[in-house]
């Protein structure tokens, strides 16, 4: 997955929490003149843009402190929203049932994209069904995945075909 660097997650997922929100994950795209550092939260009341501006503050804030990342980034906090993209496989689990968008690294029965249920999960793998086939997917196989939303499914957008 496009999870940050363990040092940014042990540096962010603290602060984020410990201001009463759940951190979904982090994402970090470095590059010289305009690295980009993403961080997902989410609480069960939902986000507003409030709460996305008291947590960016209080990460710039520790940001400025610890100076983790070389160069320029930009900083952006912002909700999971109706497509939340997973970072962990815990996150699978929670959504048993729905339909996710599975990016891989390497094809697996000659796909790189399947969109399918969380059927189960086992330890590291993770089985999604799409039509009557079902793929045993390793987390570590994936290099993104998503929520698929419902009204995505009614219109039929979204295939991993």
């Amino acid at each position: 997955m496009k999870q940050a660097p363990e040092h940014l997650v042990d540096l962010i997922e603290p602060i984020v929490e410990g201001l009463g929100y759940e951190c979904v994950g982090i994402e970090y795209n470095p590059h010289p003149k305009h690295g980009l550092l993403r961080i997902y939260i989410d609480s069960e009341n939902g986000i507003l843009v409030e709460d996305c501006t008291k947590v960016s503050h209080q990460i710039s804030g520790a940001m400025d402190v610890e100076d983790p990342i070389l160069g320029n980034y930009h900083l952006e906090v912002s909700s999971p929203g109706a497509d939340r993209p997973f970072f962990k496989v815990s996150q699978f689990e929670r959504y048993i049932g729905s339909r996710v968008l599975v990016n891989l690294f390497k094809a697996i029965d000659g796909r790189r994209k399947i969109t399918g249920l969380i059927v189960k999960v086992e330890g590291d793998a993770i089985s999604l069904q799409e039509g009557d086939q079902i793929f045993e997917v390793p987390f570590i196989a994936m290099s993104k995945a998503r929520l698929v939303p419902e009204y995505l499914i009614e219109k039929g957008g979204r295939s991993g075909k």
